[in-house]
């Protein structure tokens, strides 16, 4: 056991922190403190000592220096088995400081707040990271308390072992400081990559890219039984994500469960309008607008009845009774929105293995700005596909021109198509999907599929393609389903070819100029 006689108290959130002190003082503890800490602890009576008036140095430079000095630092860093330590000590007139409290100045809520460049940069803490690794470094002689969680434990720790703190204690307490500083630099680090000199946003792709995720818990399994997971928190992530949703009944969600609702949140944000998608294995096998989400969810599940059994569905309007009776129909894993009523939670929690996940006010975060992709030894990284086409993209290059309603189903089967995967073909009429072709090594493969897959006519429908027609012999099969109208992103050597089998077909084709591949 460390037995604690002196602790330094240098916090800026002051939470908890006069009546930690307190409970020092009763077991015998001499404080010495600084700045605002020091004036608090003073006005609810407690005793302590000015850090300014140990050293001999006054703060200074509008606090910017007041405990970057060798008798603080010596004070926490000195080894008592090392006799040359002592022996410093005892020449200079440093004292041993057995504990160290300190939380460092908020410069991740300065940024956040938006706060100006100047005022971020006063939100840098120098001597606070100083002290925590002095003292997680020397965590044999000395204490290191980061947060005001953890007060009570110390304290009462203390009490128990007439004032000392165990080795086991102070280790843990030295990798949370550890994690603390290494997180409080990366955040930094990572504002620093994202502003110029004059703390100006920029786009470019950062040199050094610092990730900071914290441990929420470990998973049952990963995508397999035999395969370890768990879960991590960005350190930058806000509310509206999936991270931060609250899960109102049913039992733990799965590695893939946490695939399918991220694609699922990000299929349902595309859209201002009522939409339900039926997700499955992260594509989707049916997704409609709607009236409302009962209307749309009715109208998804149509498109593929036999894939939505077992699947994740979402919506981005509030799901009410008459949505989770539907939903109730066939068995799902889980269903996400941005909030439920209290009738159809209710509803919804009868089914044992039915899982209810509350989104909140949906929120394109700022780490959602960028998706990276691990390959041994490194890290892919591109910025999001957020662009959402509109018919100012349109290029119509056939001699018929598409009709109103094309238009608009052109524009639902091209979000559609962005969120399925590569070689994709989504059919679409009356803002449902007819049909869906994913993952194929050729197009026209997946255009196939996506025609086997429909249980409605496809005459009339509307084909979106997730990449330009290489050949005509997807244009050749459209035709014979009966399509009349495509969307494509266009650029093929051969646009003028399917062009052409286009306007044979007396079909209407319109060029978007973005692809919305998805490799993975």
């Amino acid at each position: 056991m460390l037995r604690v006689r002196r602790a330094l108290l240098s916090v800026y959130d002051k939470t908890g922190i006069t009546s930690f002190a307190s409970e020092l003082v009763k077991m015998g503890v001499e404080i010495y403190s600084t700045g605002g800490t020091y004036r608090m602890l003073s006005e609810s009576g407690i005793n302590a000592l000015k850090i300014e008036d140990y050293t001999g140095f006054p703060e200074m430079m509008g606090g910017r220096v007041k405990t970057l000095h060798p008798k603080i630092h010596g004070g926490i860093l000195a080894n008592s088995s090392v006799p040359e330590h002592i022996e410093s000590m005892n020449t200079h007139g440093i004292l041993r400081f057995d504990m160290v409290v300190v939380n460092l100045y908020p410069f991740r809520e300065a940024v956040e707040k938006g706060k100006s460049f100047e005022d971020i940069i006063e939100n840098i803490d120098i001597g606070g990271p100083s002290m925590v690794r002095s003292a997680a470094k020397n965590f044999k002689d000395t204490v290191v308390v980061t947060s005001p969680d953890d007060y009570y434990l110390t304290a009462s720790e203390m009490e128990k072992n007439d004032g000392g703190i165990s080795l086991e204690t102070r280790y843990a307490f030295a990798m949370k400081a550890f994690s603390l500083t290494a997180l409080y630099d990366g955040y930094i680090s990572s504002y620093f990559s994202s502003v110029d000199c004059r703390g100006n946003v920029v786009k470019n792709e950062p040199d050094i890219i610092t990730l900071q995720f914290t441990k929420i818990k470990d998973l049952r399994y990963g995508e397999n039984p035999h395969q370890l997971a768990a879960i991590y928190k960005d350190t930058a992530s806000s509310t509206g994500t999936l991270i931060s949703a609250k899960q109102l009944s049913g039992k733990e969600l799965s590695f893939n469960n946490y695939l399918d609702l991220e694609a699922a949140k990000n299929f349902v944000l595309e859209f201002d309008e009522p939409v339900a998608c039926i997700m499955k294995h992260t594509v989707p096998c049916g997704a409609a607008v709607g009236a409302n989400p009962e209307d749309a969810y009715r109208k998804a599940r149509e498109c593929d009845p036999v894939s939505s059994f077992g699947s994740i569905v979402g919506f981005n309007r509030e799901v009410d009774e008459n949505a989770a009776n539907a939903i109730k129909e066939i068995f799902t894993e889980v269903v996400i929105a941005p909030s439920f009523t209290d009738d159809a939670v209710k509803l919804l929690s009868r089914k044992k293995n039915l899982r209810i996940i509350e989104l909140g006010t949906p929120c394109l975060s700022p780490e959602m700005d960028w998706e990276v992709k691990k390959i041994s030894g490194g890290l892919l990284l591109q910025n999001r596909d957020s662009y959402i086409v509109s018919s100012d993209d349109f290029q119509i290059v056939t001699k018929r021109k598409p009709t109103e309603t094309e238009m608009v189903d052109m524009l639902f089967g091209q979000k559609v198509v962005k969120h399925v995967k590569s070689n994709a073909i989504v059919l679409v009429a009356n803002g449902v999907t007819v049909g869906i072709g994913s993952g194929q090594m050729s197009r026209i493969d997946s255009l196939n599929i996506a025609a086997s897959k429909a249980l409605k006519p496809i005459s009339g429908a509307v084909l979106a393609s997730d990449a330009y027609f290489p050949f005509r012999d997807s244009i050749d099969k459209a035709a014979e389903l009966g399509i009349k109208a495509i969307i494509q992103p266009g650029g093929s050597v051969r646009d003028s070819e399917v062009i052409e089998a286009a306007d044979e077909y007396g079909m209407t084709m319109v060029f978007t100029g973005k692809r919305s591949f998805r490799h993975l």
